[in-house]
């Protein structure tokens, strides 16, 4: 008996289309309804006025990339929008008064907060909007800076100590006892954190201090055009200063040279 052949039965597919998946376009922020807080740089007069409305002698224009052209701003009270090309009908223009540097505008005037808000040409040149968060962002960042200044002038030596606060006061840091020491020195990292951090971190500052106590104590002597430095005993020479530069500063940094290191040793076994 013959075998039947089958014949296998064949399917054909079309190729499957790759689907790339859609990139989600970030959002634009949306417009929150708030009341909004402005306020001047710099100086704050009594009242200050800024542009309302385009004219010839002070431009008040917004560039539109959608439609490619200039258009023409003015604060209308009665009306909606900021844009001149949108108002409709009769309108009654208003004037932007700042009173001691502020501007207060309720949520209400909508055309008026986006006029400042977004389309001003004076925004962040001559005037801010107030931001809360960003404000509290920075006041936290501040905070925290004053308390590693504290923090760090509370573990500091008295060597370190002294060498820091010479440098906001000056010489009379030699005769101030060691709690009028540490009060200044806890004061000048409260009043300005961020350069009682850089000086603490600066390997250069003690060596500035020890120099200035060698002058004081007249071990090392500085010519009166503040240019050489010599030994106060016998007049001899140790190094010429930088033209433009701090003399002890670069004292500070002769001193880290091998040829320095041993003036360093001689002047610290002369304080002994």
């Amino acid at each position: 008996m013959a075998k039947e052949s089958q014949a296998e039965e064949v399917i054909e597919v079309a190729p499957q289309k790759k689907t790339k998946a859609k990139k989600e376009e970030p959002k634009k922020p949306q417009w929150e309804i708030k009341d909004r807080h402005y306020y001047l740089i710099g100086k704050q007069p009594l009242t200050f006025t800024i542009p309302s409305r385009h004219s010839s002698r002070r431009s008040l224009l917004w560039f539109d990339t959608e439609k490619n052209e200039q258009r023409e701003l003015r604060y209308a009270t009665n009306q909606n929008s900021p844009f001149k090309d949108e108002q409709k009908g009769e309108v009654t223009l208003g004037h932007i008064m700042f009173k001691d540097g502020h501007l207060f505008v309720p949520k209400q005037y909508q055309a008026l907060q986006k006029l400042l808000s977004i389309y001003h040409p004076a925004l962040n040149r001559i005037y801010k909007e107030q931001d809360d968060i960003a404000e509290a962002v920075d006041q936290v960042e501040s905070i925290e800076l004053e308390l590693e200044a504290l923090t760090l002038a509370t573990s500091l030596d008295i060597d370190m100590a002294e060498a820091i606060v010479r440098v906001e006061i000056g010489s009379s840091v030699s005769r101030m006892s060691s709690k009028e020491l540490k009060r200044d020195l806890l004061l000048f990292a409260k009043r300005n954190p961020a350069l009682f951090i850089e000086l603490a971190n600066d390997e250069n500052v003690q060596l500035r201090n020890f120099a200035i106590k060698a002058k004081e104590a007249n071990i090392i002597s500085l010519s009166q055009d503040q240019r050489i430095f010599s030994w106060a005993s016998n007049g001899k020479k140790l190094m010429t200063v930088p033209f433009d530069e701090n003399p002890y500063s670069a004292f500070a940094a002769y001193l880290q040279t091998d040829e320095g290191v041993e003036v360093y040793k001689s002047i610290e076994k002369k304080f002994a």
